[in-house]
Protein backbone atom coordinates (compact mmCIF):
# COMPACT_ATOMS: atom_id res chain seq x y z
CA UNK A 1 0.00 0.00 0.00
CA UNK A 2 1.43 3.25 -1.33
CA UNK A 3 0.11 6.03 1.01
CA UNK A 4 -0.48 5.92 4.36
CA UNK A 5 -0.64 2.74 7.13
CA UNK A 6 -1.83 -0.50 6.50
CA UNK A 7 -4.71 -0.84 8.32
CA UNK A 8 -7.56 -2.89 9.06
CA UNK A 9 -11.27 -1.14 10.10
CA UNK A 10 -10.15 -0.73 13.52
CA UNK A 11 -6.64 -0.24 13.36
CA UNK A 12 -4.26 3.06 13.52
CA UNK A 13 -4.72 5.55 11.39
CA UNK A 14 -2.51 8.99 12.33
CA UNK A 15 -2.47 7.97 9.50
CA UNK A 16 11.37 13.22 2.05
CA UNK A 17 10.96 12.20 5.86
CA UNK A 18 9.97 16.02 6.19
CA UNK A 19 7.17 17.17 4.68
CA UNK A 20 7.46 19.68 1.75
CA UNK A 21 5.55 22.74 0.91
CA UNK A 22 4.72 24.35 -1.88
CA UNK A 23 7.20 23.22 -4.47
CA UNK A 24 7.77 24.50 -8.36
CA UNK A 25 6.84 22.12 -11.14
CA UNK A 26 8.55 22.33 -14.20
CA UNK A 27 8.35 26.19 -15.54
CA UNK A 28 6.32 26.99 -12.17
CA UNK A 29 7.21 29.40 -9.83
CA UNK A 30 6.98 33.42 -9.73
CA UNK A 31 4.95 35.81 -7.80
CA UNK A 32 2.42 34.72 -4.89
CA UNK A 33 -0.92 34.32 -6.80
CA UNK A 34 -3.77 36.63 -5.78
CA UNK A 35 -6.17 35.27 -3.48
CA UNK A 36 -10.06 35.21 -4.16
CA UNK A 37 -12.52 34.23 -1.97
CA UNK A 38 -15.66 32.11 -3.10
CA UNK A 39 -16.06 29.11 -4.96
CA UNK A 40 -15.90 25.80 -4.92
CA UNK A 41 -12.40 23.75 -3.67
CA UNK A 42 -12.61 20.64 -5.88
CA UNK A 43 -9.99 17.89 -5.24
CA UNK A 44 -9.54 14.22 -5.86
CA UNK A 45 -9.39 10.80 -4.18
CA UNK A 46 -7.78 7.64 -5.64
CA UNK A 47 -9.68 5.39 -3.95
CA UNK A 48 -13.16 4.05 -3.02
CA UNK A 49 -14.43 5.87 0.20
CA UNK A 50 -16.62 3.40 2.43
CA UNK A 51 -16.56 5.30 5.12
CA UNK A 52 -16.95 8.46 7.07
CA UNK A 53 -16.62 8.00 10.35
CA UNK A 54 -13.83 9.27 11.79
CA UNK A 55 -13.31 6.55 14.98
CA UNK A 56 -13.23 3.31 12.30
CA UNK A 57 -12.70 4.86 9.08
CA UNK A 58 -9.13 3.49 7.99
CA UNK A 59 -7.96 3.82 4.72
CA UNK A 60 -6.09 6.90 3.34
CA UNK A 61 -9.12 8.26 1.14
CA UNK A 62 -11.26 7.91 3.75
CA UNK A 63 -9.24 9.71 6.39
CA UNK A 64 -8.64 12.56 3.77
CA UNK A 65 -12.44 12.80 3.31
CA UNK A 66 -12.62 13.26 7.17
CA UNK A 67 -10.38 16.03 7.51
CA UNK A 68 -11.95 18.81 6.24
CA UNK A 69 -14.83 18.24 8.70
CA UNK A 70 -12.83 17.48 12.11
CA UNK A 71 -10.80 19.53 14.08
CA UNK A 72 -7.79 18.98 16.42
CA UNK A 73 -7.11 20.79 19.92
CA UNK A 74 -3.68 21.19 18.26
CA UNK A 75 -3.18 22.23 14.98
CA UNK A 76 0.52 20.97 13.40
CA UNK A 77 1.44 22.37 10.24
CA UNK A 78 3.91 21.00 7.19
CA UNK A 79 6.86 21.67 9.53
CA UNK A 80 5.33 19.83 12.27
CA UNK A 81 5.42 23.22 14.07
CA UNK A 82 2.18 22.97 16.27
CA UNK A 83 -0.11 25.86 17.14
CA UNK A 84 -3.25 26.38 18.94
CA UNK A 85 -6.83 25.51 17.52
CA UNK A 86 -9.65 23.97 19.34
CA UNK A 87 -7.01 24.62 22.62
CA UNK A 88 -6.46 28.22 22.81
CA UNK A 89 -3.24 27.15 25.46
CA UNK A 90 -2.01 23.55 27.27
CA UNK A 91 0.44 22.66 29.38
CA UNK A 92 2.34 19.28 30.49
CA UNK A 93 2.44 17.39 33.37
CA UNK A 94 6.29 17.04 34.68
CA UNK A 95 6.27 13.67 34.94
CA UNK A 96 5.22 13.09 31.21
CA UNK A 97 1.41 11.39 32.56
CA UNK A 98 -0.69 14.74 32.52
CA UNK A 99 -2.14 17.42 30.21
CA UNK A 100 -4.26 20.51 30.97
CA UNK A 101 -5.79 22.30 27.67
CA UNK A 102 -7.87 25.18 28.06
CA UNK A 103 -10.44 25.51 24.84
CA UNK A 104 -11.26 28.26 23.51
CA UNK A 105 -14.76 30.06 23.67
CA UNK A 106 -17.56 30.26 21.37
CA UNK A 107 -16.76 26.87 19.36
CA UNK A 108 -19.84 25.21 17.84
CA UNK A 109 -20.68 22.13 16.28
CA UNK A 110 -22.30 21.43 12.68
CA UNK A 111 -25.47 20.69 14.41
CA UNK A 112 -25.37 23.94 16.39
CA UNK A 113 -24.50 22.74 19.53
CA UNK A 114 -21.46 24.11 21.99
CA UNK A 115 -18.14 22.00 21.83
CA UNK A 116 -16.87 22.01 25.28
CA UNK A 117 -14.37 20.53 27.36
CA UNK A 118 -16.99 17.75 28.27
CA UNK A 119 -16.91 16.56 24.83
CA UNK A 120 -13.25 16.54 24.34
CA UNK A 121 -13.19 14.69 27.12
CA UNK A 122 -15.64 12.14 26.15
CA UNK A 123 -13.54 11.80 22.87
CA UNK A 124 -10.39 10.64 24.32
CA UNK A 125 -12.32 8.54 26.53
CA UNK A 126 -14.09 6.86 23.78
CA UNK A 127 -10.57 6.25 21.89
CA UNK A 128 -9.27 5.15 25.15
CA UNK A 129 -11.82 2.57 26.29
CA UNK A 130 -10.59 -0.91 24.63
CA UNK A 131 -14.37 -1.77 23.84
CA UNK A 132 -15.13 0.78 21.47
CA UNK A 133 -13.92 0.04 17.90
CA UNK A 134 -11.44 2.95 17.14
CA UNK A 135 -8.87 3.75 14.94
CA UNK A 136 -6.59 5.24 17.38
CA UNK A 137 -6.79 3.11 20.57
CA UNK A 138 -3.18 2.41 22.06
CA UNK A 139 -2.08 4.55 19.30
CA UNK A 140 -2.83 8.03 19.53
CA UNK A 141 -4.40 7.37 22.67
CA UNK A 142 -3.45 4.81 25.09
CA UNK A 143 -6.19 2.23 26.71
CA UNK A 144 -6.21 3.31 30.53
CA UNK A 145 -6.16 6.89 29.57
CA UNK A 146 -8.29 9.60 31.33
CA UNK A 147 -10.14 12.53 30.63
CA UNK A 148 -12.29 14.70 32.20
CA UNK A 149 -13.84 18.45 31.19
CA UNK A 150 -15.21 21.36 32.91
CA UNK A 151 -16.06 24.21 31.30
CA UNK A 152 -13.03 25.23 29.14
CA UNK A 153 -10.50 22.96 31.58
CA UNK A 154 -9.98 19.36 29.88
CA UNK A 155 -7.54 17.45 31.94
CA UNK A 156 -6.08 14.31 30.61
CA UNK A 157 -3.99 11.54 32.57
CA UNK A 158 -2.38 9.25 30.82
CA UNK A 159 -1.29 5.10 32.49
CA UNK A 160 2.61 5.69 32.48
CA UNK A 161 4.76 8.21 31.45
CA UNK A 162 4.52 9.09 27.82
CA UNK A 163 7.15 11.73 26.24
CA UNK A 164 4.87 12.79 23.49
CA UNK A 165 1.90 12.57 25.05
CA UNK A 166 1.35 15.95 24.06
CA UNK A 167 1.69 15.39 20.14
CA UNK A 168 -0.39 12.60 20.59
CA UNK A 169 -3.66 13.26 21.55
CA UNK A 170 -2.97 16.82 20.47
CA UNK A 171 -3.89 15.30 16.60
CA UNK A 172 -6.99 12.95 17.71
CA UNK A 173 -10.05 14.61 15.39
CA UNK A 174 -12.98 15.53 17.89
CA UNK A 175 -16.26 14.27 17.13
CA UNK A 176 -19.42 16.40 18.94
CA UNK A 177 -21.64 14.96 21.15
CA UNK A 178 -24.37 13.44 19.35
CA UNK A 179 -21.76 11.50 16.79
CA UNK A 180 -19.74 10.42 19.27
CA UNK A 181 -23.51 8.74 20.93
CA UNK A 182 -24.33 7.84 17.43
CA UNK A 183 -21.40 6.79 15.22
CA UNK A 184 -23.44 5.60 12.44
CA UNK A 185 -25.42 8.94 12.27
CA UNK A 186 -22.02 9.84 10.71
CA UNK A 187 -22.17 8.02 7.68
CA UNK A 188 -22.46 10.09 4.71
CA UNK A 189 -22.70 13.32 7.09
CA UNK A 190 -20.50 15.28 9.49
CA UNK A 191 -20.42 16.54 13.27
CA UNK A 192 -17.56 18.48 13.57
CA UNK A 193 -16.07 21.78 14.38
CA UNK A 194 -14.60 21.83 10.91
CA UNK A 195 -14.96 25.10 8.54
CA UNK A 196 -16.53 22.74 6.30
CA UNK A 197 -19.33 20.64 6.56
CA UNK A 198 -19.79 17.55 4.99
CA UNK A 199 -23.68 17.81 3.39
CA UNK A 200 -24.26 15.80 0.64
CA UNK A 201 -22.48 12.47 -0.80
CA UNK A 202 -22.66 10.54 -3.90
CA UNK A 203 -21.61 7.31 -5.05
CA UNK A 204 -18.34 9.31 -6.73
CA UNK A 205 -18.25 12.20 -4.93
CA UNK A 206 -18.27 14.20 -1.12
CA UNK A 207 -20.26 17.80 -1.08
CA UNK A 208 -19.28 20.55 1.82
CA UNK A 209 -20.93 23.88 2.64
CA UNK A 210 -18.51 26.55 4.12
CA UNK A 211 -19.64 27.22 8.01
CA UNK A 212 -20.56 31.20 7.87
CA UNK A 213 -19.76 31.55 11.56
CA UNK A 214 -16.70 30.00 11.88
CA UNK A 215 -14.06 32.15 13.81
CA UNK A 216 -11.75 29.72 15.80
CA UNK A 217 -9.39 28.50 13.10
CA UNK A 218 -4.95 28.45 13.60
CA UNK A 219 -3.32 31.63 12.85
CA UNK A 220 -6.44 33.91 13.10
CA UNK A 221 -8.62 31.77 10.36
CA UNK A 222 -12.42 32.69 9.93
CA UNK A 223 -14.71 32.11 7.06
CA UNK A 224 -13.98 35.28 6.19
CA UNK A 225 -10.39 34.99 5.40
CA UNK A 226 -9.84 36.18 2.03
CA UNK A 227 -9.32 32.91 -0.20
CA UNK A 228 -11.63 30.98 1.33
CA UNK A 229 -13.89 28.87 -1.01
CA UNK A 230 -17.90 28.93 -0.50
CA UNK A 231 -17.81 25.20 -0.60
CA UNK A 232 -15.58 22.25 -1.14
CA UNK A 233 -16.37 18.75 -3.33
CA UNK A 234 -14.09 15.88 -3.20
CA UNK A 235 -14.25 13.42 -5.48
CA UNK A 236 -13.22 9.77 -6.55
CA UNK A 237 -11.08 9.54 -9.68
CA UNK A 238 -9.20 6.28 -9.59
CA UNK A 239 -7.49 6.38 -12.86
CA UNK A 240 -4.70 8.86 -12.23
CA UNK A 241 -4.65 9.94 -16.34
CA UNK A 242 -7.99 11.21 -15.44
CA UNK A 243 -7.23 13.04 -12.94
CA UNK A 244 -4.18 15.00 -14.86
CA UNK A 245 -6.60 15.79 -17.61
CA UNK A 246 -9.15 17.13 -15.19
CA UNK A 247 -6.49 19.56 -12.99
CA UNK A 248 -5.36 20.81 -16.72
CA UNK A 249 -8.99 21.61 -17.65
CA UNK A 250 -9.30 23.13 -14.46
CA UNK A 251 -12.49 20.69 -13.20
CA UNK A 252 -9.83 19.65 -10.06
CA UNK A 253 -7.33 22.92 -7.93
CA UNK A 254 -6.14 19.80 -6.68
CA UNK A 255 -4.48 15.98 -7.52
CA UNK A 256 -2.19 13.68 -6.89
CA UNK A 257 -0.35 12.93 -9.74
CA UNK A 258 3.09 10.50 -9.28
CA UNK A 259 3.11 8.03 -12.00
CA UNK A 260 3.71 8.56 -15.81
CA UNK A 261 1.65 11.24 -15.94
CA UNK A 262 3.72 13.84 -13.61
CA UNK A 263 6.19 14.75 -16.83
CA UNK A 264 3.05 16.20 -18.43
CA UNK A 265 1.40 17.85 -14.93
CA UNK A 266 4.94 19.43 -14.30
CA UNK A 267 5.92 20.46 -17.83
CA UNK A 268 2.83 22.37 -18.21
CA UNK A 269 3.88 24.48 -15.38
CA UNK A 270 1.21 23.57 -11.93
CA UNK A 271 3.04 23.60 -8.85
CA UNK A 272 2.68 21.43 -6.06
CA UNK A 273 3.12 20.36 -2.38
CA UNK A 274 4.06 17.38 -1.09
CA UNK A 275 4.99 14.70 1.20
CA UNK A 276 7.66 11.99 1.55
CA UNK A 277 5.92 8.16 1.07
CA UNK A 278 7.96 5.17 1.77
CA UNK A 279 6.98 3.71 -1.17
CA UNK A 280 10.06 1.67 -1.56
CA UNK A 281 9.35 0.05 2.48
CA UNK A 282 9.77 -3.47 2.65
CA UNK A 283 8.14 -5.43 5.70
CA UNK A 284 8.20 -9.36 6.61
CA UNK A 285 6.00 -12.09 7.54
CA UNK A 286 7.65 -13.05 10.98
CA UNK A 287 5.15 -15.91 11.57
CA UNK A 288 6.74 -19.54 12.59
CA UNK A 289 4.86 -21.34 9.50
CA UNK A 290 6.45 -18.44 6.90
CA UNK A 291 9.51 -18.77 5.38
CA UNK A 292 10.49 -15.11 5.75
CA UNK A 293 10.57 -15.84 9.95
CA UNK A 294 13.98 -16.50 9.35
CA UNK A 295 16.37 -13.70 9.40
CA UNK A 296 18.54 -15.25 7.31
CA UNK A 297 16.06 -15.83 4.37
CA UNK A 298 14.81 -12.37 5.13
CA UNK A 299 18.38 -10.81 4.35
CA UNK A 300 19.33 -13.20 1.70
CA UNK A 301 15.84 -11.26 0.02
CA UNK A 302 17.21 -7.84 0.81
CA UNK A 303 20.99 -8.60 -0.99
CA UNK A 304 19.14 -10.65 -3.36
CA UNK A 305 18.44 -7.50 -6.15
CA UNK A 306 19.79 -4.51 -6.98
CA UNK A 307 18.82 -1.92 -4.70
CA UNK A 308 19.54 1.00 -6.97
CA UNK A 309 17.51 -0.10 -9.82
CA UNK A 310 14.56 -0.67 -7.53
CA UNK A 311 14.68 2.25 -6.10
CA UNK A 312 13.91 4.14 -9.45
CA UNK A 313 11.68 1.94 -10.52
CA UNK A 314 8.95 1.87 -7.34
CA UNK A 315 9.81 5.61 -7.16
CA UNK A 316 8.86 5.92 -10.82
CA UNK A 317 12.22 7.70 -11.37
CA UNK A 318 12.09 9.91 -8.53
CA UNK A 319 13.90 8.69 -5.46
CA UNK A 320 14.17 10.20 -1.89
CA UNK A 321 16.26 8.58 0.48
CA UNK A 322 15.11 7.29 3.55
CA UNK A 323 16.37 9.31 6.80
CA UNK A 324 14.38 7.24 9.46
CA UNK A 325 10.84 5.32 9.82
CA UNK A 326 9.12 8.52 10.95
CA UNK A 327 7.73 10.19 7.73
CA UNK A 328 4.42 12.31 9.14
CA UNK A 329 4.22 15.64 10.86
CA UNK A 330 5.48 16.32 13.42
CA UNK A 331 8.40 14.06 12.77
CA UNK A 332 8.90 12.84 16.20
CA UNK A 333 12.44 11.58 16.87
CA UNK A 334 13.68 11.97 13.11
CA UNK A 335 17.59 11.90 13.72
CA UNK A 336 19.38 15.38 12.83
CA UNK A 337 21.70 13.40 10.53
CA UNK A 338 19.97 10.52 9.88
CA UNK A 339 19.46 7.74 8.29
CA UNK A 340 21.29 5.54 11.55
CA UNK A 341 21.06 2.52 10.08
CA UNK A 342 23.72 0.59 7.82
CA UNK A 343 22.13 -1.53 5.29
CA UNK A 344 23.92 -4.43 2.58
CA UNK A 345 24.88 -3.77 -0.76
CA UNK A 346 23.47 -6.00 -3.92
CA UNK A 347 25.06 -9.29 -3.21
CA UNK A 348 23.59 -11.71 -5.31
CA UNK A 349 26.55 -14.75 -3.91
CA UNK A 350 26.17 -13.57 -0.29
CA UNK A 351 22.61 -14.05 -0.51
CA UNK A 352 22.48 -17.36 -1.73
CA UNK A 353 25.16 -18.67 0.66
CA UNK A 354 22.66 -17.34 3.98
CA UNK A 355 19.80 -19.54 1.80
CA UNK A 356 22.24 -22.61 1.96
CA UNK A 357 22.89 -21.46 5.76
CA UNK A 358 19.03 -21.58 6.32
CA UNK A 359 18.76 -24.56 4.65
CA UNK A 360 17.58 -23.96 1.26
CA UNK A 361 19.49 -25.44 -1.04
CA UNK A 362 19.77 -24.98 -4.95
CA UNK A 363 18.21 -28.12 -6.83
CA UNK A 364 18.79 -29.21 -10.32
CA UNK A 365 15.81 -27.43 -11.10
CA UNK A 366 17.15 -24.03 -10.54
CA UNK A 367 15.18 -23.29 -7.65
CA UNK A 368 15.76 -23.84 -4.07
CA UNK A 369 14.41 -26.20 -1.89
CA UNK A 370 13.96 -27.61 1.98
CA UNK A 371 12.80 -30.88 3.15
CA UNK A 372 10.76 -31.39 -0.11
CA UNK A 373 9.58 -27.74 0.05
CA UNK A 374 10.21 -25.10 -2.73
CA UNK A 375 10.95 -21.88 -1.82
CA UNK A 376 8.61 -19.47 -3.04
CA UNK A 377 7.90 -16.06 -1.51
CA UNK A 378 4.30 -14.50 -1.48
CA UNK A 379 4.91 -10.44 -2.28
CA UNK A 380 2.04 -7.95 -1.73
CA UNK A 381 1.69 -4.44 -3.56
CA UNK A 382 -0.76 -1.58 -3.61
CA UNK A 383 -2.74 -2.58 -6.69
CA UNK A 384 -3.38 0.99 -7.49
CA UNK A 385 0.63 2.03 -7.27
CA UNK A 386 1.16 2.81 -11.04
CA UNK A 387 5.24 1.84 -9.61
CA UNK A 388 4.60 -1.31 -7.49
CA UNK A 389 4.11 -4.33 -9.98
CA UNK A 390 6.87 -3.03 -12.20
CA UNK A 391 8.98 -2.85 -9.16
CA UNK A 392 7.53 -5.77 -7.72
CA UNK A 393 8.65 -8.00 -10.76
CA UNK A 394 11.82 -6.35 -11.13
CA UNK A 395 13.04 -8.18 -8.00
CA UNK A 396 10.87 -11.38 -8.96
CA UNK A 397 13.94 -11.45 -12.17
CA UNK A 398 16.38 -11.11 -9.41
CA UNK A 399 15.04 -13.66 -6.61
CA UNK A 400 15.06 -16.02 -9.49
CA UNK A 401 18.57 -15.39 -9.99
CA UNK A 402 19.51 -16.77 -6.60
CA UNK A 403 16.59 -19.91 -7.08
CA UNK A 404 14.11 -18.27 -4.93
CA UNK A 405 10.33 -18.11 -6.87
CA UNK A 406 8.23 -15.18 -6.05
CA UNK A 407 4.15 -14.83 -6.44
CA UNK A 408 3.21 -11.75 -6.92
CA UNK A 409 -0.30 -10.61 -5.24
CA UNK A 410 -1.92 -7.38 -6.14
CA UNK A 411 -3.89 -5.78 -3.37
CA UNK A 412 -6.94 -3.41 -2.87
CA UNK A 413 -7.92 -2.13 0.37
CA UNK A 414 -10.46 -5.27 1.16
CA UNK A 415 -7.75 -7.64 0.04
CA UNK A 416 -4.84 -5.87 2.16
CA UNK A 417 -7.35 -6.19 5.33
CA UNK A 418 -7.96 -9.62 5.04
CA UNK A 419 -4.27 -11.04 4.28
CA UNK A 420 -2.58 -8.68 6.73
CA UNK A 421 -5.10 -9.26 9.26
CA UNK A 422 -7.13 -11.91 9.01
CA UNK A 423 -5.45 -14.60 7.10
CA UNK A 424 -2.00 -14.08 7.27
CA UNK A 425 -1.30 -15.29 3.71
CA UNK A 426 1.87 -13.04 2.60
CA UNK A 427 5.84 -12.96 3.06
CA UNK A 428 7.06 -9.37 1.98
CA UNK A 429 6.04 -6.78 -0.22
CA UNK A 430 5.61 -3.24 -0.74
CA UNK A 431 4.15 -2.11 2.08
CA UNK A 432 4.77 0.37 4.53
CA UNK A 433 3.78 1.93 8.09
CA UNK A 434 4.18 5.76 8.01
CA UNK A 435 3.59 7.57 11.50
CA UNK A 436 4.28 10.84 12.77
CA UNK A 437 6.27 8.98 16.04
CA UNK A 438 7.98 6.20 17.36
CA UNK A 439 5.28 5.22 19.73
CA UNK A 440 2.87 4.60 16.85
CA UNK A 441 5.09 2.51 15.06
CA UNK A 442 5.69 0.73 18.38
CA UNK A 443 2.28 -0.56 18.07
CA UNK A 444 3.28 -2.00 14.76
CA UNK A 445 6.47 -3.65 15.31
CA UNK A 446 6.30 -4.51 19.45
CA UNK A 447 2.58 -4.85 20.22
CA UNK A 448 0.33 -7.84 20.19
CA UNK A 449 -0.29 -9.70 16.85
CA UNK A 450 -3.97 -9.09 15.14
CA UNK A 451 -5.57 -12.00 16.76
CA UNK A 452 -4.48 -10.62 19.92
CA UNK A 453 -6.49 -7.61 18.77
CA UNK A 454 -3.13 -5.80 18.45
CA UNK A 455 -1.44 -4.14 15.46
CA UNK A 456 1.72 -6.15 14.80
CA UNK A 457 0.89 -7.68 11.70
CA UNK A 458 4.09 -9.15 10.55
CA UNK A 459 4.10 -10.66 13.96
CA UNK A 460 7.84 -9.32 15.07
CA UNK A 461 9.64 -10.56 17.72
CA UNK A 462 12.71 -9.39 19.25
CA UNK A 463 13.47 -8.93 22.69
CA UNK A 464 16.23 -6.92 22.21
CA UNK A 465 13.60 -4.14 20.15
CA UNK A 466 11.74 -4.87 23.22
CA UNK A 467 14.09 -4.20 25.53
CA UNK A 468 14.98 -0.53 24.13
CA UNK A 469 11.68 -0.08 23.72
CA UNK A 470 10.58 -0.41 27.74
CA UNK A 471 13.50 2.39 28.34
CA UNK A 472 12.32 4.45 25.77
CA UNK A 473 8.73 4.49 27.34
CA UNK A 474 9.88 5.60 30.76
CA UNK A 475 12.61 7.57 29.52
CA UNK A 476 12.48 11.45 30.54
CA UNK A 477 11.28 13.48 27.62
CA UNK A 478 14.70 14.39 26.71
CA UNK A 479 16.28 10.79 26.35
CA UNK A 480 13.68 8.98 24.79
CA UNK A 481 14.36 9.88 21.62
CA UNK A 482 17.96 8.32 21.71
CA UNK A 483 16.71 5.08 22.58
CA UNK A 484 13.98 5.26 20.06
CA UNK A 485 16.53 5.75 17.29
CA UNK A 486 18.31 2.59 18.57
CA UNK A 487 15.12 0.91 18.12
CA UNK A 488 14.57 1.62 14.68
CA UNK A 489 18.13 1.09 13.52
CA UNK A 490 17.60 -2.66 15.17
CA UNK A 491 14.16 -2.93 13.27
CA UNK A 492 16.15 -2.34 9.97
CA UNK A 493 20.24 -3.86 10.64
CA UNK A 494 17.74 -6.94 11.69
CA UNK A 495 15.22 -6.72 8.56
CA UNK A 496 12.08 -6.80 9.91
CA UNK A 497 12.08 -3.70 7.79
CA UNK A 498 13.95 -2.57 4.75
CA UNK A 499 13.58 0.95 3.70
CA UNK A 500 14.62 1.14 -0.03
CA UNK A 501 13.77 4.38 -0.80
CA UNK A 502 10.48 7.09 -0.60
CA UNK A 503 9.40 9.21 -3.13
CA UNK A 504 7.38 12.68 -2.82
CA UNK A 505 4.23 12.60 -3.45
CA UNK A 506 2.83 15.45 -5.24
CA UNK A 507 -0.30 16.86 -5.15
CA UNK A 508 -0.70 19.62 -8.17
CA UNK A 509 -2.52 22.65 -7.63
CA UNK A 510 -5.07 24.98 -10.04
CA UNK A 511 -6.58 27.79 -8.75
CA UNK A 512 -5.77 27.11 -5.49
CA UNK A 513 -2.75 26.77 -2.73
CA UNK A 514 -2.99 24.48 0.45
CA UNK A 515 -0.49 22.85 2.57
CA UNK A 516 -0.15 19.30 3.02
CA UNK A 517 1.30 16.96 5.55
CA UNK A 518 -0.46 13.63 5.78
CA UNK A 519 -3.23 15.20 3.60
CA UNK A 520 -4.41 17.99 2.10
CA UNK A 521 -4.95 20.81 5.05
CA UNK A 522 -8.25 22.16 5.33
CA UNK A 523 -7.59 25.49 7.48
CA UNK A 524 -4.31 26.16 4.62
CA UNK A 525 -7.02 26.05 1.50
CA UNK A 526 -7.39 29.22 -0.39
CA UNK A 527 -8.51 30.13 -3.74
CA UNK A 528 -6.39 31.63 -6.39
CA UNK A 529 -7.02 33.62 -9.47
Amino acid sequence: MCTSIITRSAALVSVGVLGLTACGGAGGGGDDPELVSGGTFVTAVNGEVNNTIPMTGSQPQERQVMVYAYESLIYSDEKGESEPWLAESWEEGDDGTSVTFTLKEGVTCHDGTDFTAEAAAANLNYHADPDNTSVHTDSLVPAGLKATGDGRTLEVTAPGTDPFLLSKIGTVEMVCAAGLEDPDSLQGASNGTGLYELTETRPDAFVYTTRKDYDWGPGGLTSKTKGVPDGMEVRVVTDESTRANLLISGELNAARISGTDRARVEDAGYDFTGVTNPIGQMLFNERDERPTHDPLVREALVTGFDHKEAAEVVTGGHPVELESLITESPYLCVPENGPLWDTPEHDPKRAGALLDEAGWKLGADGRRHRDGEKLEIAFAYDAASATHAPAAELLREYWLEIGVETDLEAMDGAAWSEHLYETFDWDTGWIQISSGGPTIQHAFYGGATPDKDGLNFMATSSDEYDEIAERAFSAAPDEACGHWEDAERLLVEEFHTFPLAGTVLPTFMNGAVFEETSYIQAPSIRMTE
